[in-house]
């Protein structure tokens, strides 16, 4: 099969020609249908997570339908569709495991770093870890869910009832979550790089009620800062937006060293939290309400083979929404 194949970090990803994975027990197999482009791809790629499973396919937005099964496997079928997120395996007897906080797992496994993933024509993953994908979005679209869409719902669930939510970094998760908080009846302000109109167009487009530069304050206080720009800087700055009791999430795996600030900014119980990972009850729950929400997803389609551009695009900012490889 072709895949496009890293093999040191901070290299280009090149195409080659890899043999095809067969399925083991309790696995299935996928024809691979699109494949969504991460920021977290970026942190995988540019060496910022560790130990990648070298030489690496990456990749953990994949809708595909399964084409081989693994002994074992039950309540899939040949032929289904199906998506593979990031979590790809856990052990199931640590205590995180053992509590319902597998995304905490102390033995995890993730889909295109440490196991490989979808920039390819097949992949391999844990039939216990994939989700049923009914008929609906084609495959591009529906790519972004499965890690955009399950860590903006996450990174949303940590704000609690929060009414007016600012959103920083306007890009594939921003885009589908902002239309999430609107269908829940909540007030979006969208904080996007300064100086980009055209970010602060879309975002107004999908329903925020101000857009702007992270470099400027918002028209009003927030209830909740969600950050899915890997800034660190930006912080402090969201600690400032926030009203009392007001909280900051951090919604990336990844992030630049946080620069200190003054105790005032984070007293009158502000608070500032990360997101790590999801739990397939995530995957569940959001994926049942997405068509509900009738989300419009917004993405750039790109070959296989332009998988290294499309990490370009990403990293230059010159893309709304999402990117997605079509194999």
């Amino acid at each position: 099969m072709l895949a496009m194949v890293l093999e040191r970090p901070r290299s280009a990803l090149r195409p080659r020609d890899w043999p095809d994975p067969e399925p083991g027990p309790g696995q299935v197999r996928l024809r691979v249908g699109a494949c969504g482009v991460c920021r977290t791809d970026l942190h995988v790629v540019d060496g910022e997570l560790p130990d990648a499973a070298l030489p690496l396919i990456p990749g953990h937005e994949i809708v595909g339908r399964i084409d081989a099964m693994g002994a074992g496997v039950r309540g899939l079928r040949l032929g289904q569709r199906v998506g593979v997120p990031w979590l790809g395996h856990t052990c199931g007897h640590c205590d995180y495991c053992v509590a319902g906080r597998e995304n905490l797992c102390d033995h995890p496994r993730f889909t295109g770093y440490t196991c490989q993933g979808g920039y390819a024509q097949l992949c391999v993953a844990d039939a216990a870890y994939v989700f049923a994908l009914p008929d609906g979005p084609d495959d591009a679209e529906a790519a972004p869910l499965l890690c955009a869409g399950l860590i903006g719902w996450r990174a949303l669930r940590m704000a609690g009832e929060a009414r007016r939510i600012g959103l920083y970094g306007f890009g594939a998760a921003a885009h589908i979550l902002a239309q999430v908080a609107r269908w829940q009846q909540r007030e979006v302000h969208a904080f996007t790089r300064p100086g980009d109109v055209q970010a602060q167009a879309f975002a107004r487009s999908l329903g925020a009620a101000w857009a702007g530069g992270s470099d400027e304050p918002g028209p009003c206080r927030l209830d909740a800062a969600l950050l899915f720009a890997p800034v660190g800087a930006l912080v402090p700055q969201a600690l400032r937006a926030v009203r009392k009791g007001g909280v900051v999430v951090c919604a990336g795996i990844h992030m630049s060293d946080i620069p200190s600030f003054p105790y005032a900014w984070l007293w009158e119980e502000r608070r500032v939290v990360s997101v790590a990972n999801l739990t397939r009850r995530d995957g569940e729950e959001f994926l049942a309400l997405a068509p509900r929400i009738g989300l419009r997803m917004h993405v750039t389609r790109y070959a296989l083979r332009e998988a290294q551009r499309a990490l370009d695009d990403l990293r230059g900012g010159a893309l709304q929404g999402a990117a997605v490889l079509l194999p």
